[in-house]
């Protein structure tokens, strides 16, 4: 990885039928330069207000490995769910660092919260997992917000090409 540049993100997608599997989080730091959303929302003040939003589970991609297989080890850690990668469906940004979002399949296992996020579980940075449909995307807050026509539309289509 290049000094400077951005640590990529991978995005596990998981789909049942109608619905993708979310973290629905709640952070709130003491100071507004300590929170990763304070600055992606350029939120106003000296603190930070509290941010309620979800995110597909996903997350850096370590040295020496590759997108996919960060993107299968993130939803282990998090989920205890084990998969395989089916394919890239798109790429963008998410709090100005790249990300790879790609759809899994042959998913096993029950979505149980685990890793760093539940160890970090508190009252100021909460995570549960939940299953979420289009039509809750918004009302969560879905970030990053440009992720939602296109997960709409996969999941439209039940996650076909």
């Amino acid at each position: 990885m290049l000094v400077g540049m951005p640590i990529p993100r991978a995005v596990a997608v998981v789909v049942d039928g109608p619905r993708a599997l979310v973290i629905k989080r709640y952070l709130k730091r003491e100071r507004l330069d300590a929170c990763v959303m304070c600055e992606a929302t350029a939120s106003p003040g000296p603190e930070c207000p509290g941010h309620h939003y979800a995110v597909l589970v996903g997350g850096h991609v370590e040295e020496g490995e590759t997108p996919e297989e960060a993107a299968l080890r993130e939803l282990a850690e998090e989920t205890t769910l084990e998969a395989r990668v089916d394919r890239l469906l798109w790429t963008g940004l998410h709090n100005g660092r790249p990300a790879s979002y790609y759809l899994m399949t042959d998913v096993t296992g029950t979505p149980t919260l685990s890793g760093p996020e539940a160890q970090e579980h508190s009252p100021t940075n909460s995570f549960e997992l939940l299953w979420a449909s289009p039509t809750e995307f918004t009302p969560l807050n879905l970030h990053p917000a440009d992720i939602r026509t296109p997960l709409t539309q996969l999941l439209r289509r039940g996650g076909a090409r």
